[in-house]
């Protein structure tokens, strides 16, 4: 009678890694097994297939829904560690793997909003979706269609330059002559050396109180600073120091939460003042 293999510490880690990353054929190739058997260990550890919704998902299937490859190590520092991503280590038969509760992503989603990128992420595949999610999604891949992301060429770096040279462009028109975003413009003249820089906004460019109000709702919906731009009429680097003077900090996620806090007391302060 044939005895069956073992499993070990690293094929336990290797299919709790790849289970939603790698194909079924491909996983069972890798290990030396049958797919049955590979679909039989995933019930016995509660993996679960990857587009059922359930309890949990795991790191590795959360980025690929999102539409992330490569990169995990870099987003284990800047989620988990620097913006306090709720992950959680799972323990199944005495092996560990790394795992969120969906209730817990998507609170935590909603907090870093401004920092997630929705473009690539398909309705419902992680369950039922909050209700900013469709707004998000659609604000996002709009974005996606308007910037360019990939990296840049030799010929953009020269029109760049070329541009810059002039003297007679703002940020915002270079933005929407190279389909760059403003942010993207200054990391790029920076990376060149470029001794030009864009034009900045006159200070005497006062705001008014339309735009102030607008940009207040803007900050509660979780839209980018480069729709803030295109709506409010105003740079980037105007909108970013506004919002920093108002809330001490330009990261609009931050600044949100601010402004809630800010608004929650003065509705305190106002229904004390009534009674």
């Amino acid at each position: 009678m044939r005895h069956k293999k073992k499993w070990t510490q690293e094929e336990y880690d290797y299919l709790s890694e790849k289970w939603g990353t790698l194909s079924l054929k491909t996983i069972a190739k890798k290990l030396g097994r049958t797919e049955n058997a590979i679909l039989i260990k995933v019930h016995r550890l509660g993996l679960g297939p990857f587009l059922e919704s359930g309890e949990y998902v795991s790191w590795s299937q959360l980025l690929k829904a999102l539409g992330i490859q490569g990169g995990r190590n870099y987003k284990e520092i800047s989620w988990i560690k620097n913006r306090d991503f709720p992950i959680i280590e799972k323990k199944v038969r005495n092996c560990s793997f790394k795992v969120v509760r969906l209730t817990d992503w998507w609170k935590w989603a909603e907090q870093n909003q401004n920092f997630l990128d929705f473009s690539k992420f398909e309705e419902n595949l992680l369950g039922k979706e909050p209700a900013w999610v469709k707004e998000k999604r659609r604000h996002d891949y709009e974005l996606s269609q308007r910037y360019i992301k990939t990296p840049w060429t030799s010929i953009e770096d020269k029109r760049l330059e070329r541009l810059v040279n002039q003297y007679k462009y703002t940020y915002t028109e270079i933005s929407k002559i190279m389909r760059r975003t403003e942010g993207a413009i200054q990391r790029r003249c920076n990376d060149l050396k470029l001794k030009g820089r864009p034009l900045r906004e006159s200070p005497h460019n006062k705001w008014e109180d339309w735009q102030l109000k607008k940009l207040d709702k803007l900050l509660d919906s979780g839209v980018s600073y480069e729709a803030m731009s295109e709506i409010i009429g105003k740079s980037v680097k105007a909108i970013r120091g506004k919002v920093y003077c108002l809330y001490g900090t330009e990261v609009l996620d931050k600044a949100r939460e601010k402004r809630k806090q800010s608004t929650a007391t003065h509705n305190c302060i106002n229904k004390q003042a009534i009674a």
